[in-house]
């Protein structure tokens, strides 16, 4: 099986989205043709966390890609057409890649119903590998050392590291990393004491992080997580 993320777009790129419960609603309706069509496993997140918390978390959407994203599973790529035909209805502008994933934290147990909004908000994170280093050195720093530091400093309830194979769709962005960090609140994500565990924790995990990423490429967005299927 392979796992592929669709990126979303309707807001222009470098704004930051809001409110998109229509997307939220679309994705869910969506849902069973997917599953017709091959999708296993489908998850989605949606720009559309209303709490005034969210407001005050870091946000950056350089791509204009990211008023949702969707993940499924499939048993080969190769017959992913029927899936893209109905993803692309969904919002203006769509890009599609192939990932392997890895789950460093995930949530306890599951006690809400398949396609209620998971509990707490999930800051999703895109970027490039930055030209000046080589693949060795970028995965070395972003999984061999921000991973565990993260893990270290976060109060995470789920921490989704997809690493980009390649992409899938026309004129998709050159990203290397699709990353969702599942917090309690988004006012826990908006208080350093909390998320970081203080103001000096902020600026090692600052420091770490653009060590193997740069902030004018990143996108960052607050979301609610949807999981329909296990």
């Amino acid at each position: 099986m392979e796992k592929l993320i669709y990126l979303l777009g309707e807001a222009p790129p470098g704004t930051i989205p809001h409110s998109r419960r229509d997307l939220h609603d679309a994705l869910l309706g969506a849902a069973p043709a997917l599953e017709a069509a091959g999708a296993q496993r489908v998850s989605f997140g949606v720009a559309d966390v209303t709490d005034s918390d969210a407001e005050r978390v870091p946000q950056f959407n350089s791509s204009g890609l990211l008023d949702a994203q969707l993940s499924l599973w499939i048993d080969c790529l190769d017959e992913r057409e029927h899936i893209e035909s109905i993803v692309k209805e969904l919002a203006p502008r769509m890009a599609g890649y192939l990932v392997t994933e890895s789950i460093l934290r995930d949530h306890v147990r599951r006690d809400w119903r398949s396609g209620e909004p998971c509990p707490g908000i999930a800051l999703v994170t895109t970027f490039p590998k930055p030209r000046t280093l080589d693949d060795d050195t970028f995965y070395a720093r972003w999984q061999g050392s921000h991973g565990p530091l993260s893990l270290a400093l976060h109060p995470l309830q789920r921490y989704v590291r997809n690493a980009v194979a390649r992409a899938l769709t026309s004129g998709a962005p050159p990203i290397r990393a699709i990353v969702s960090e599942t917090v309690a609140s988004a006012a826990i994500a908006a208080d350093p004491e909390q998320f970081y565990g203080g103001r000096g924790n902020r600026k090692r995990a600052v420091k770490d992080l653009l060590s193997f990423a740069e902030l004018d490429s990143m996108s960052t967005i607050v979301m609610s997580e949807t999981i329909l299927s296990t």
